[in-house]
């Protein structure tokens, strides 16, 4: 059977190409894809354990058995989100053009609300002492935008709150544009002020969105925060054989 496999972030340069082809014998299960990588690219073993990986843009297992036809996401720790809904009209986007934080406000905001608490990631001109000139931006964008309205309604849960907005922006920006754009709408500051701490701590560990670093004497692939537990376990166990019952 034939599965197609996703390379993003420093694993495309890694293997060269951002997605192949891979035969796989019937009921192969996804630890076979990575044991595969590993074999044929001997740094990529080193950077297994840190690894996500996902079946249809669904966070998986290692022991997950694969089909046929699946798409298989090999997804180093983020450093960051053509579907329908990814309109200008929905208040959850990826876009490539600059970010209005006025228009988001203006478009989520209504006279209910008592608070509307905005964070904006901004690109700075400095990173660890080295002087930035631009970043670029990357996402597996199908799944990032999944997890990103899956934050948005987790938010409005748990914290109570009216409605939220997020905005993130892919491909080239120069110092000072917005990379990603969070507005909280509710009735109650402390809420809104929790809620948006909340989306953009677990943006940044969970959806599948990296950055590129340009500086005037190089570039790298930013290093991502470690995925959390859930997350990160399954990729952690690749290469080690079941456990015999």
């Amino acid at each position: 059977m034939q599965v197609r496999v996703l390379f993003f972030g420093v694993l495309k340069d890694l293997v060269g190409r951002s997605s192949e082809t891979l035969e796989l014998p019937e009921g192969a299960r996804l630890r076979s894809v990575l044991d595969h990588y590993v074999r044929q690219t001997p740094r990529f073993e080193a950077m297994v354990a840190s690894l996500a990986v996902s079946v249809n843009q669904e966070y998986s297992p290692s022991d997950q058995p694969l089909r046929g036809g699946d798409e298989v996401g090999l997804l180093p720790p983020v450093s960051g989100g053509a579907e329908d809904l990814n309109t200008n009209a929905s208040p959850i986007r990826i876009v490539r053009d600059p970010i209005s934080t006025k228009d988001e406000v203006e478009r989520l905001k209504l006279p209910a609300d008592g608070a509307a608490v905005i964070f904006e990631g901004i690109v700075r001109n400095n990173t660890r002492g080295r002087r930035t000139l631009f970043l670029d931006y990357e996402a597996y964008e199908a799944m990032a935008l999944k997890q990103m309205r899956e934050l948005a309604a987790q938010a409005r849960s748990q914290f109570n709150v009216r409605d939220v907005g997020l905005v993130h922006r892919l491909g080239r920006l120069e110092i000072g544009e917005t990379s990603v754009l969070i507005v909280v709408a509710s009735a109650h500051r402390g809420p809104a002020f929790e809620a948006c701490r909340w989306i953009i701590d677990t943006l940044k560990k969970t959806v599948p969105i990296w950055k590129k670093e340009h500086f005037e004497d190089g570039a790298v692939w930013a290093d991502g925060e470690p995925f959390p537990e859930e997350i990160a376990r399954p990729a952690g166990t690749i290469g080690a054989q079941p456990a015999s019952k």
